[in-house]
């Protein structure tokens, strides 16, 4: 479990989508995986990579749903590099 404050735009907006589920009787918010995925793509530091790597290998992410949170907080092109650089098969 890890405890995340907005810190800004698509934080606030992943808080807003968050799930709601259930803790002991306290309701606790739960991003979805394709707003953990942009936020971890978004903050780029080198577990965020590899844990950006793991939510794409599990095969969780709404693909669809992922692309439109990327287009809308302007990270297409951080994507488009990172797939890149961990995604492809040539060099």
């Amino acid at each position: 479990m890890q405890f995340l404050p907005p810190t800004g735009p698509l934080a606030e907006e992943a808080l807003a989508k968050a799930l709601v589920y259930d803790v002991d009787g306290v309701p606790a918010r739960v991003f979805t995986a394709e707003y953990l995925a942009a936020i971890a793509l978004q903050t780029g530091c080198a577990k965020d990579k590899a844990r950006l790597l793991q939510f794409i290998e599990s095969g969780i992410l709404d693909a669809v749903t992922f692309d439109e949170i990327l287009t809308r907080h302007a990270l297409t092109e951080r994507w488009a590099l990172f797939q890149q650089q961990f995604l492809s098969d040539t060099p």
